[in-house]
């Protein structure tokens, strides 16, 4: 595949697996051995990835992920994106606030025929506790 179609597969990953929430694209898109080096964690194969997701999806039900900017070259491709979404439930205790909420992070995917086959994910998860850890406080 060209890095075009490499770009075109992180778009396509983005509204279908983060947006439209379809988990049968995370089947067809991302490789049954994948790993994935996200923040704090490190997921194997579509099981801890969908149960990564999940988890970020349950403290933040409506989240909507964006593009800002896709960077391709052969079997890698790197893009920006910032994400939106409301805390409505339990996030590593701390319960919902009702906060609206946006950061922003960056993304390497490297694909094999046609498949998301390793990713290294960077955000500031730590500003984003910080800001909800305030908001609840500030609750009670």
């Amino acid at each position: 595949m060209t890095a075009t179609d490499n770009a075109a597969l992180v778009r396509r990953w983005l509204d279908e697996v983060w947006n439209q929430r379809r988990d049968a694209t995370v089947h067809e898109l991302l490789d049954p051995d994948a790993i994935g080096h996200l923040e704090g964690v490190v997921t194997r194969g579509v099981p801890d990835f969908l149960a990564a997701r999940a988890f970020l999806l349950d403290a933040f039900p409506d989240l909507r992920v964006t593009a800002e900017g896709i960077l391709a070259e052969g079997d890698e491709v790197t893009f920006r994106w910032s994400a939106e979404g409301t805390h409505r439930g339990d996030l590593l205790g701390i319960p919902a606030t009702g906060q609206p909420i946006k950061f922003r992070g960056m993304t390497w995917l490297r694909f094999s025929n046609g498949r998301i086959v390793e990713g290294w994910d960077h955000w500031n998860q730590g500003r984003l506790m910080s800001e909800l850890q305030a908001a609840a406080q500030a609750r009670s």
